[in-house]
């Protein structure tokens, strides 16, 4: 979700205020004593000049007051009704405050709103990402216990062919297979939200590992080569791995990748020539478990594996537009 932002003007840092209380404070006496200097005093009885200057001190302290409730202690007030207003509400409860009163303490509520959004927008995908998992994972525990159940029912007087068994045992076998590569991509997941140490792989190392795991693919390095990306080597390959998979998965034949740098970021555009991703599931292919491949195995849990890993090291992914065949990827690294 967009994080609010707080609106940027001009306002007193907290040390000014802290400085300019303390001086107004210290120049109360040195205007007391001032005035009583100026002014004799004749007679016991509180002269109108002495009542004149406590209503000046009465008035001066109550502006001193109210600088410091206005600039310091109502904003942060307010800044602690708003964190346990967002932990009854949740996301709706996202929002700026009406005054900050100093720079130290925009600049923390801001900090707090973007830290809110994040833990929000965190709460929710491990809610949906657990409810697919429970999907994911009965889906093939149920037809393992299915095909089981049949299996010991079976008895001399039904007896199964010998086709119909291997049926069910077969079922068994390619059940237990979709398991495995779910738990497996967990295992990836799971390790992809945790940065690993931290490195640089070059893309010609990357370059010549995916030859290494997918012959069967023409690859081929664009660009400068020699440029390395803020990933350590077993990231690199779990990144670059899955978006090998997946092209070949999709028919490809060609997979290249161009890289180039600046002074601040490297960025790696991935293509290849397999048949490419649908309008219609353009603005899916990042959910997890979604996959056009179900049938033949797929998890639909790589891009979003890809995405994680890129994130926890700083970096990003996006699906570009493409005109022809194939899919585009751009990788976006810190230096």
């Amino acid at each position: 979700m967009p994080v609010p932002k707080v609106r940027m003007k001009w306002r007193p840092t907290l040390a000014l205020i802290v400085y300019v209380v303390l001086l107004a404070v210290m120049a109360l006496p040195i205007l007391i004593v001032i005035w009583f200097r100026a002014v004799e005093v004749s007679s016991n009885r509180m002269a109108p000049a002495e009542m004149v200057a406590l209503a000046v001190v009465f008035i001066l302290t109550l502006g001193v007051a109210y600088v410091l409730t206005r600039t310091i202690t109502g904003p942060i007030d307010a800044l602690i009704a708003r964190t346990e207003e967002i932990a009854r509400g949740g996301k709706r409860a996202i929002r700026p405050l009406e005054s900050y009163g100093t720079r130290e303490i925009a600049v923390l509520s801001q900090s707090f709103l973007d830290l809110a959004g994040r833990l929000v927008d965190r709460t929710e995908y491990v809610r949906s990402f657990a409810a697919h998992v429970s999907h994911e994972l009965k889906s093939p525990l149920t037809a393992i216990r299915g095909a089981a159940e049949l299996l010991r029912d079976d008895d001399a007087e039904k007896a199964m062919t010998k086709a119909q068994r291997l049926h069910f045992l077969d079922n068994i076998v390619v059940d237990a297979a979709r398991l495995d590569a779910l738990l497996l991509r967990l295992r990836e997941l799971a390790q992809a939200e945790i940065p690993l140490a931290e490195g640089k792989s070059s893309i010609r190392d990357i370059l010549s590992s995916l030859r290494r795991q997918f012959p069967s693919l023409d690859i081929s390095g664009k660009g400068d080569t020699d440029i390395s990306v803020a990933l350590p080597r077993e990231a690199a390959g779990i990144v670059f791995a899955n978006l090998a998979e997946n092209a070949f998965q999709h028919g490809a034949t060609l997979l290249e990748l161009s890289a180039s740098a600046d002074v601040r970021t490297t960025v790696v555009l991935v293509r290849d020539d397999g048949g490419g991703i649908s309008e219609a599931n353009r603005q899916h292919v990042f959910q997890p478990f979604f996959s056009t491949r179900r049938e033949q195995g797929g998890t639909g849990m790589g891009l979003g594996i890809v995405r994680a890993m890129l994130s926890s090291h700083g970096g990003t992914i996006r699906l570009l537009p493409t005109t022809g065949a194939g899919a585009e990827f751009e990788i976006t690294m810190p230096v």
